[in-house]
């Protein structure tokens, strides 16, 4: 079967453009190795958003070191390095895409806002729930000293993060509305393909439901090996590839040894 041409990508707007309003997103991509999803994420995305005449970057934060995979502090980097040009951000799963144009990705400037809610996202259905797709203000994230940097393998780092959300005060909002249920968003992560790893090493099976008071944005510790701008079937991203470092003595389960 032939395959069918992409669609041709919308323009990005001009600075001086009002109806694309004031704010820019940071869209952060915790991303490894996950190059199909890659392929179709950037792309649609791009074109979601656009069509929504929200201005935005697409952030994609590859983790390159030999550590376990660390979505938390993959957002802390990319906040970070996201510039000045940006003043909120969504952490977005690569494997999650919105099908329903009504959901909102517009500044959330009143609180957190949860466009992934138990209600609408596929997997996932418990209240207290805040993964997926996440969106904060920069001055939000910074309140929570953003994500704990001690979860490494899948899971659990979302969880921590909404009592952070809670201790700083803030409220979760979440999509009204939104009458397509479970059908809202497409997962494309294919289980059998794509092993995730949830391993509990060591002392990880107790820290993992702890709360971490004391790290996050503050001694989130990398290096930007490379920093990338592509073009994916048109439309524009930068890949950064992230090096992590791990203390072994505080968190021994980073590496598989």
């Amino acid at each position: 079967v032939p395959r069918q041409p992409c669609p041709p990508q919308p323009p990005p707007p001009p600075d001086d453009d009002p109806g694309w309003g004031p704010h820019r997103l940071a869209l952060l991509v915790p991303f490894r190795e996950r190059f199909e999803e890659l392929l179709a994420f950037v792309p649609y995305m791009h074109r979601f958003l656009s069509t929504k005449r929200i201005r935005h970057r697409i952030l994609v934060l590859n983790q390159v070191d030999h550590f376990r995979f660390n979505r938390a502090s993959l957002i802390n980097v990319g906040f970070l390095e996201s510039g000045n040009d940006t003043d909120y951000i969504a952490m977005h799963d690569v494997d999650l895409l919105p099908l329903n144009e009504q959901l909102d990705y517009g500044f959330p400037e009143e609180g957190p806002f949860h466009v992934a809610s138990p209600e609408l996202h596929p997997l996932y259905h418990y209240k207290t729930y805040v993964g997926g797709i996440l969106l904060l203000t920069k001055q939000h994230y910074e309140l929570c000293n953003g994500m704990s940097n001690r979860f490494w393998g899948w899971g659990r780092e979302d969880d921590e993060f909404y009592r952070r959300i809670k201790g700083a005060g803030l409220q979760v909002r979440r999509p009204t509305g939104i009458k397509t249920g479970y059908e809202t968003f497409q997962h494309l992560h294919d289980p059998a393909w794509r092993k995730r790893d949830q391993k509990r090493i060591a002392a990880q099976k107790q820290e993992q439901f702890k709360v971490d008071r004391e790290g996050g944005l503050n001694n989130v510790r990398y290096r930007i090996e490379s920093r990338t701008a592509l073009s994916v079937a048109g439309a524009p991203c930068t890949v950064l590839n992230i090096l992590l470092d791990c203390d072994a003595s505080e968190t021994p389960w980073c590496t598989f040894g």
